[in-house]
C-alpha cells in the first residue's frame, strides 16, 4: 500500500512540474511569434501565427524607443560585476572553507546572516552613503552596490563546494612542495570548475533582472539598464498600445539569458549535486 502511495505521490509531482514546464515554454514561444505580428495581426487573432515574420518590431525597439543603449549598458555592466563578485568571493570561500583560524565560523555566520537581510532595509543609508560619495548615476555606483548585495549568497554557495572536497589534497599538494596559494590555484581551483560556473549563472541571471536598485540608484536616462528600460517602456505602451513592439523587447531581454541558461544548465544540475554532497 505505501508502494503505491509513494507511485502516486511521484506521478502527481512530475505532472505538475511537466504542465509548469509546459506553460512557461509555450508563454514563451507566444511571446516570440506575438513579436513578429502587427498590432491589427494581434487584436484580431490572438492565438494566430504571424502572416508574415517580420522584422520591424525589432528595428523599431531598437532604435527609436533606444533599446539599444539599455542593452549595451546592462551588457558593460553585469559581467564586470559578475567577475569582480568571483575575485572576491572564490578566495574568502576558500580560506573559510579549508583554512583553520581563529573566528573563523564566525566570519562565515556574517556572510549567512547577510543572505538573509532584505535588500530594502538598507535603500536609505546606501542611497544616503552613494550620495556622500558622489557615485549616485554612475555605473560604479550601482556596481558597488550589486557586488556587496551579492557576496553573501557567493562566498557561502561556494564554501560548499570547497568544503566538499578532502583535506587529503591539499596535504598532497603540501608534500609536493606547493604554498597554499599554489595549492588553491593549481588543486581546488580546477576542480572547483562546476561550483564557479554555477554561481557565475545565477549572478549574472540576478544582476540582468535586477529592477529596484538599478531604478533607485540611476537616474540619468543614458545610464539606465535593460531592466528599467523594459519597464520604462511597458509603461509607455500602455497609452500608444503598441504591445508587438514590447514583446520584440522581451524577447530581446530574455534572449541573453535563454541562451546562457541553455548552455550551462548541465553545469547548473552538476552545481547543485556537488555542491549537496557536504555542508
Amino acid at each position: 500500500m505505501q508502494y503505491k502511495v509513494n507511485n502516486l505521490t511521484k506521478f502527481i509531482c512530475y505532472l505538475l512540474l511537466f504542465a509548469w514546464c509546459l506553460i512557461v515554454i509555450l508563454s514563451l514561444v507566444w511571446i516570440l511569434f506575438t513579436s513578429f505580428k502587427t498590432n491589427k495581426e494581434l487584436y484580431q487573432e490572438i492565438w494566430k501565427l504571424p502572416a508574415e515574420f517580420r522584422l520591424d518590431n525589432y528595428k523599431k525597439i531598437w532604435s527609436l524607443y533606444e533599446l539599444s543603449d539599455f542593452f549595451f549598458n546592462s551588457l558593460l555592466v553585469v559581467p564586470i560585476n559578475v567577475i569582480v563578485i568571483l575575485l572576491l568571493s572564490v578566495p574568502a570561500a576558500f580560506v573559510l572553507a579549508r583554512a583553520i583560524f581563529k573566528f573563523r565560523n564566525i566570519i562565515l555566520s556574517y556572510f549567512i546572516f547577510g543572505m538573509g537581510v532584505p535588500v530594502i532595509i538598507a535603500l536609505f543609508p546606501t542611497y544616503f552613503l552613494l550620495s556622500d560619495l558622489r557615485l549616485l548615476d554612475s555605473f560604479m555606483g550601482i556596481s558597488l552596490v550589486y557586488i556587496a548585495t551579492s557576496l553573501s549568497f557567493s562566498v557561502f554557495m561556494l564554501h560548499g563546494f570547497f568544503q566538499s572536497y578532502p583535506v587529503e589534497l591539499d596535504e598532497a599538494a603540501t608534500i609536493d612542495g606547493c604554498t597554499p596559494f599554489q595549492s588553491f590555484i593549481k588543486v581546488v581551483l580546477p576542480l572547483s570548475t562546476t561550483g564557479i560556473i554555477t554561481v557565475t549563472i545565477f549572478n549574472f541571471i540576478g544582476i540582468w533582472n535586477e529592477y529596484m536598485l538599478a531604478m533607485i540608484f540611476i537616474k540619468d536616462e543614458t545610464k539606465r539598464l535593460l531592466s528599467v528600460g523594459i519597464y520604462a517602456l511597458q509603461a509607455s505602451m500602455q497609452y500608444t498600445g503598441d504591445w508587438v513592439t514590447l514583446f520584440a523587447g522581451v524577447v530581446l531581454a530574455l534572449l541573453p539569458l535563454l541562451i546562457f541558461f541553455v548552455l550551462m544548465a548541465d553545469r547548473i544540475m552538476d552545481g547543485l549535486t556537488v555542491g549537496a554532497v557536504k555542508g
